[in-house]
């Protein structure tokens, strides 16, 4: 097994971390994404075991009796997500660390779980107001679902301080620069 050490990122939506998760991963070939596990269908294009773990609610339940997942939440109402630790391991048995992208309380839950080894990393937008300006640049927001997706990343700026990093992506290149650098000081022996 590897170090045993886990990178944790979320951000509210529309801060930019999809963008900044993949140039880290670019920069960093030690690291490796963790695949999530879900009850939600395949949207087109997705596939079982590369994008997610899709399975169904009596699996996923059966999976969370037994204990599998570092962390699980019913993220919308019939609608679970987990980290299974199985995925965590297969990262770690390749020699790799894994990067796991998922939402603020999924993200605590892990920390919680792997206090020693979890560097936990929030990503933030400057402003309330600039990630209002990005999520309707999208063009995929209705007046509803942005009004929801500000009142949700109001909640997650609350949780920001229980995070070891804050980072802000008010420039994409300083962003990612200061991302490199804290996962590199984390795992010193693998040089981004």
């Amino acid at each position: 097994m590897a170090s045993g050490k886990i990178i944790v990122i979320t951000a509210p939506s529309g801060s930019g971390k999809t963008t900044l998760v993949k140039r880290l991963l670019n920069s960093c070939p030690h690291l490796q994404f963790s695949i999530s596990a879900c009850t939600r269908l395949p949207r087109n294009g997705e596939h079982d075991s590369a994008d997610y773990y899709f399975y169904d609610q009596d699996r996923f339940k059966k999976l969370i009796e037994e204990e599998a997942f570092a962390e699980w939440e019913m993220v919308y109402p019939g609608k679970y997500y987990g980290t299974l630790k199985s995925e965590l391991h297969r990262i770690w048995d390749a020699g790799h660390t894994p990067l796991v992208d998922i939402d603020v309380q999924g993200a605590l839950a892990i920390s919680d779980k792997y206090p020693a080894s979890c560097l936990t990393i929030f990503i933030e937008a400057p402003s309330i107001e600039v990630l209002r300006e990005r999520l309707k640049l999208r063009g995929t927001e209705t007046e509803q679902s942005l009004t929801e997706r500000i009142s949700k990343a109001e909640h997650e700026l609350v949780f920001a301080p229980k995070f070891d990093r804050i980072i802000i992506n008010d420039d994409l290149e300083k962003a990612t620069r200061e991302l490199i650098e804290v996962v590199a000081q984390f795992i010193p022996t693998h040089i981004c």
